[in-house]
């Protein structure tokens, strides 16, 4: 059974509205959304393309600012942070995995897990005793000294979700993670969030492929800017 949800979500959105204007029209990326999302819990979002989930995850990680509303997360008042407080906020609290997995190509997995350990200060040896381990965390033990180039899509993107985690960051943004990726990698990696999850971790994952929905404590659906859930909230699983 997974780690229980603490009791203060780690996020919290009220009212948030973000808006892309032109001269021609006005494009309501994120509309008046509300969202709780706690310790633990394995969170999917999904929506046509267009519909404001890549918006979303930008907002969550402080990359772009609302217009309106309200955003914590991880205790940190994002619409009111400067640019120096957000980046620091996803050096230690939030991290991030895209489609592509924005790999540095001439890096080793663990030196491009061990980046932002480094970029908080770590020495570097420290930085690759934790890049190691996190490696291990997500089934890459061993791996630590390979590069991007020789390793497989799957394994690539798992050395994203380490570098996303490393420094004991507590909060997961995927932005189409699997989109890249095979049948057999796909449901890997779900099933390595999944766990990530049941240990503690909170997971927001943007996704076309329906199969993450069958990993997620709770499914919210992203239309032409507005969330609204559609699967409740399961507190604990099996």
């Amino acid at each position: 059974m997974s780690a229980s949800l603490d009791d203060a979500p780690l996020i919290r959105v009220n009212g948030a509205t973000k808006a892309y204007r032109s001269d021609a029209e006005t494009v309501w990326a994120v509309r008046d959304v509300d969202f709780l999302a706690r310790s633990g819990q394995f969170i999917c979002v999904f929506g046509a393309s267009g519909s404001g989930k890549s918006t979303l995850l930008n907002l969550l990680a402080g990359l772009d600012l609302a217009d309106s509303g309200e955003i914590q997360v991880g205790g940190v008042t994002v619409t009111q942070a400067n640019e120096k407080q957000r980046a620091r906020l996803r050096l230690s609290t939030v991290g991030m995995v895209f489609q592509d997995h924005q790999l540095i190509e001439e890096f080793t997995a663990a030196e491009n897990v061990a980046l932002p350990l480094e970029a908080l200060g770590m020495p570097a040896g420290s930085a690759r005793e934790e890049a190691v381990r996190q490696l291990s965390r997500v089934g890459l033990a061993g791996l630590a000294d390979r590069l991007p180039r020789a390793m497989s899509g799957g394994q690539r993107q798992r050395v994203g979700v380490a570098r996303a985690l490393a420094g004991n960051r507590r909060i997961l943004l995927g932005d189409e993670p699997t989109g890249s990726l095979d049948s057999s990698a796909t449901l890997e990696l779900f099933q390595l969030v999944r766990t990530l999850c049941d240990a503690g971790a909170l997971a927001v994952i943007c996704s076309h492929d329906p199969r993450c929905q069958d990993f997620a404590d709770a499914r919210y659906e992203m239309a032409d800017g507005r969330l609204e859930q559609v699967g409740s909230v399961r507190s604990a699983r099996v």
